[in-house]
């Protein structure tokens, strides 16, 4: 791997690391982490001479996604966030990308149905500390049913094709 393109790979991956903190801790991914990875992934695709087919996957991508933020599925962070990755993996691991953060999707809709079976926190108790506000905060939202932070399975899928292949 040419280093430029490893330097871009890593690169994108704390941008995605980054949107998926951002998307846990507020719930929005920022539409500049979108963007960012959106470049780098052009700039990876026209090195590689595959950027046209990843921009119709690209296409695709967004609006199949669209649809399901009409739906109220996804939030419109996540469409972005999702279609930039999907231009940043080669056009063929596409179907892997979306596979893997299915997976990834599932698994955090399962972590966060079993946290919403066992968490009990008190509302009279101030938490102390950062992660017994984490789980605080964590148990208000599954509490009212919030939405989950998608953007975390959209960078695990993004990250695992991206360093699997």
């Amino acid at each position: 791997m040419p280093l430029a393109t490893g330097f871009l790979i890593v690169v994108g991956c704390f941008a995605l690391v980054f949107a998926a903190l951002h998307d846990f801790a507020a719930r929005t991914v920022p539409n500049w982490v979108a963007a960012v990875v959106f470049i780098i992934g052009l700039m990876l695709r026209v090195m590689q001479g595959n950027w046209a087919a990843s921009l119709g996957v690209g296409a695709v991508v967004f609006a199949v996604t669209v649809i399901c933020w009409l739906r109220g599925w996804l939030g419109g962070g996540d469409v972005k966030l999702l279609t930039a990755s999907c231009v940043m993996v080669p056009p063929l691991l596409s179907v892997n990308l979306v596979l893997a953060v299915s997976l990834f999707g599932g698994a955090l809709a399962v972590a966060y149905l079993v946290l919403s079976l066992v968490i009990n926190v008190p509302r009279r108790d101030r938490p102390h500390g950062k992660i017994r506000r984490i789980i605080r905060a964590e148990h208000y939202r599954i509490s009212r049913k919030g939405p989950l932070p998608y953007a975390s399975a959209i960078a695990a899928g993004a990250i695992f094709v991206l360093l699997n292949g």
